[in-house]
């Protein structure tokens, strides 16, 4: 049995149109089990609170033994890296986990509602990892090559001009994320 598990990033109220919200529906009327939260206080995230509610959706998406397929954007993305949600024990039932647009720790540092997600230790997850980013992302302008992907040896796809995979960068539906969603092997690309 599989599972999945989408975290949101800061200031997301997971609405209707945004790529996430559309994944979680596609997946659900393929009728896959889909953990989707709202996590505390999207506006002003504490760490432990975003740590602690993760934690539980990630217990959720792993009941029955189901093995968990992690797509985490923007400020869940650190936390995932750095919060470490799947630390749980061994049998947290990570198998994969997708990392799109992960925000820098100077960007972080320079808006005082996220600051402390800064100074998460950022280290790679056990489970298959893949980060995915833009190459004109406001919310990491040193490069998520630079950031995460060459330090934690993590595989990079570069998508040219996404911006941070908002709405308002245009990333509604995005089919090749569903499509590595449920197959592996599928390539994820620009929408």
């Amino acid at each position: 049995m599989r599972a999945f598990l989408i975290l949101h990033g800061w200031d997301n109220f997971r609405p209707p149109g945004h790529w996430q919200h559309e994944l979680a529906t596609a997946l659900h009327r393929r009728g896959e089990r889909v953990v989707y939260p709202q996590l505390p206080d999207a506006a002003h995230p504490e760490v432990e609170a975003w740590r602690t509610a993760a934690a539980a959706a990630l217990d959720e998406a792993a009941a029955g033994g189901a093995r968990v397929t992690v797509i985490a954007h923007s400020l869940a993305a650190t936390l995932w890296l750095g919060g470490r949600p799947d630390d749980a024990g061994a049998g947290s039932g990570v198998d994969r986990v997708l990392l799109v647009a992960p925000p820098s720790p100077g960007f972080l540092r320079d808006n005082a509602e996220v600051a402390a997600f800064a100074d998460l230790p950022l280290s790679r997850p056990a489970a298959e990892t893949r980060v995915v980013a833009s190459d004109a992302d406001p919310c990491c302008p040193e490069g998520a090559a630079t950031i995460v992907a060459e330090p934690l040896g993590i595989p990079l796809t570069t998508i040219p001009g996404a911006g941070h995979f908002t709405i308002a960068s245009g990333y509604g539906e995005w089919p090749s994320v569903l499509d590595w969603g449920l197959d592996p092997t599928a390539t994820i690309v620009a929408r």
